[in-house]
């Protein structure tokens, strides 16, 4: 981190903008963890949804969810392993596959927003750029799973954190715009943003709020995140 810091200062940022992303991921996802999160779905009545997910993370692209809220949707699971997702619902014994593309809590976020690590996974840096107070990162999707085609990030100099980042299709279109606020001390050394705000051209009047109130450190087998383990998520909580 010294060393990258030193980059920063001195200019050498715009030489490795991709080393510059890989820190924003470290700062934003812990290599291993647990947490809390609640995502509220704003409708253009102003009617609200909320769903409370326990989340784990296990390396780069190993990552499960269990909805704890609403009670309709409690002891729903979500599983990634690299590229592939399933959905386990607690009244059908065989999880099914789910396409990143689409979504299983409605509104704006679909899976790969749910259940997405980090950026330098799936993105390359195209250019990268000085701005008042932020680095301006141009994000070039480098493989399927990304299913947005680029993306431009604002990411804060002092925190090395983003600020905002806004998502293009193919075709060069706005999809989605997201806003990260309220910088928090998680503890363990994790510090971040606990308040993700959401919007979409597609989704006029339409908003997305997601709410981080715990990450902790935490290691996790491998055996942990397969199909089969699907039920026993519940029981990692403590």
């Amino acid at each position: 981190v010294l060393l990258l810091l030193l980059s920063l200062s001195s200019g050498a940022y715009a030489l490795d903008g991709n080393q510059l992303l890989r820190q924003v991921d470290a700062n934003m996802w812990p290599d291993s963890y647990e947490m809390y999160r609640k995502l509220i779905n704003v409708d253009k009545d102003g009617s609200r949804r909320e769903f409370v997910m326990y989340t784990i993370k296990q390396g780069r692209d190993k990552v499960a969810s269990l909805f704890l809220k609403p009670p309709e949707d409690e002891g729903r699971v979500l599983l990634r392993i690299g590229e592939n997702m399933w959905m386990r619902l607690p009244d059908v014994l065989q999880p099914l596959r789910v396409a990143s593309m689409h979504s299983t809590v409605g509104g704006i976020f679909n899976n790969w927003d749910l259940m997405r690590t980090e950026l330098a996974a799936d993105y390359d840096v195209a250019s990268v750029r000085e701005e008042s107070g932020s680095y301006r990162l141009s994000l070039k999707r480098k493989n399927e799973w990304a299913i947005y085609d680029r993306l431009e990030i604002s990411v804060d100099k002092e925190h090395v954190l983003p600020r905002r980042i806004e998502a293009y299709v193919t075709s060069g279109s706005l999809i989605m715009s997201v806003t990260f606020r309220d910088i928090k001390v998680f503890g363990d050394g994790v510090v971040r943003p606990a308040t993700v705000e959401t919007t979409s051209p597609l989704w006029p009047g339409v908003s997305a709020v997601m709410l981080f109130g715990e990450i902790r450190r935490r290691d996790f087998s491998d055996e942990v995140f397969t199909v089969n383990n699907m039920a026993s998520i519940a029981d990692l909580r403590r």
